[in-house]
């Protein structure tokens, strides 16, 4: 980056939240998505984000936005994390509340900081290429835009948004940056071949780096009360008033993704501009994707995910997740999804692994809280 200036103002915000709702019975909302291994490696996927963003920030600038529920276990993760930097919200509210709350108590104590939010729950393990496309976003950042890293397709994947490019944008130390043309929805299959031969449509990762006043000012444009209600927070949150100032505000604020409440009308604005990204990349939103990330581009696999799973298998493929002491056993199925825990089985196959979060909303319709 040609300013490192810009760099040095750079703070990493980690929005820790959501129970990944197609990931049941394994996430649940006292155990969600971003505190398990799914990889393999012997890290849950918050400590690998961590670790992707410390060296890119500093230990000391990075904050992590999480329910109240999941602080003990964060922190067990996370035993760098500065206390101060840990937002605990005290019910879901979508991720304007949380990443704009971030923003806003960020730019209290720091005017003039940039901010970059990243899920806590996605797998990237080109870490360097991670890291070049961030500093190029963090130089957008500083000329004015919100920025985004979009994703260079390898498929055509109808499970992820897509970004469509407009015009190359002239921004020093940000030499791959395009304006953003549109975002589009979740494709169908046939959609998502056009998109990916077209060659102008990046993968929604969900990212978002911009100076805090910034984010903040597009968000006032579109959802002022909203941004109201957050600078109050803010104002009160490192002092003796945050607790009262959160009880009584934090409920009343708008449950809306920063995809309509910021990044859309900024997009629309010519204010939003996309770096993309040539790493590899997935938001691990099924058991179809943790499949993928154990397969190894084989298809005759069968991953295993679990501490000491018990599992015998003869000539079966998909994804078996152990967490409970039974055995298991395939015999001649394919692409099968077996989901083993003490107080719930899940069994599907990888091609219907979108709709496990059917059953979800179904428990939770029927009142069956006890195991969500």
């Amino acid at each position: 980056m040609s300013d490192s200036s810009a760099l040095d103002r750079f703070y990493a915000v980690i929005p820790a939240g959501g129970i990944g709702s197609r990931l049941w019975p394994l996430s649940r909302a006292d155990a969600p998505k971003f505190l398990h291994d799914l990889t393999g490696t012997g890290k849950t996927l918050l400590r690998g984000t961590w670790d992707r963003l410390a060296p890119v920030s500093g230990a000391q600038r990075i904050m992590v936005v999480t329910g109240r529920a999941h602080r003990a276990a964060v922190e067990a993760q996370l035993p760098a994390l500065a206390d101060h930097n840990v937002v605990l919200e005290s019910e879901p509210r979508e991720s304007t509340a949380a990443i704009g709350l971030a923003a806003a108590i960020l730019e209290h104590r720091e005017p003039g900081v940039i901010i970059g939010s990243f899920a806590a729950d996605h797998v990237i393990s080109d870490t360097r290429g991670f890291t070049r496309s961030v500093l190029e976003a963090v130089a957008a950042a500083d000329a004015g835009y919100i920025a985004t890293i979009g994703i260079t397709p390898t498929e055509p994947a109808i499970g992820f948004g897509y970004i469509h490019c407009g015009g190359k944008l002239d921004i020093p130390g940000a030499p791959g940056a395009f304006a953003v043309d549109s975002f589009v929805e979740k494709p169908s299959y046939e959609v998502a071949q056009d998109y990916l031969a077209d060659g102008g449509y990046l993968w929604n990762g969900g990212m978002f780096i911009s100076r805090a006043d910034v984010l903040l000012a597009q968000l006032g444009e579109n959802e002022p009360e909203l941004l109201e209600g957050l600078q109050e927070l803010a104002a009160s949150w490192d002092t003796s008033r945050r607790g009262a100032t959160v009880d009584r505000v934090w409920p009343r604020l708008r449950k809306i993704a920063i995809d309509y409440s910021v990044a859309e009308p900024a997009a629309k604005a010519g204010r939003l501009a996309v770096v993309p990204g040539d790493f590899d990349w997935d938001d691990v939103g099924d058991f179809a994707a943790i499949g993928k990330l154990h397969s190894g581009g084989r298809s005759n696999n069968l991953a295993i995910l679990g501490e000491n799973p018990r599992v015998l298998s003869d000539a079966s493929t998909g994804v078996v997740v152990s967490h409970s002491k039974r055995l298991i056993s395939l015999v001649g199925v394919e692409d099968i999804v077996v989901v083993d825990t003490p107080d719930a089985l899940l069994v599907t196959t990888t091609q219907n692994a979108q709709r496990v979060k059917s059953v979800v909303d179904a428990l939770k319709l029927s009142g069956r809280g006890d195991v969500l």
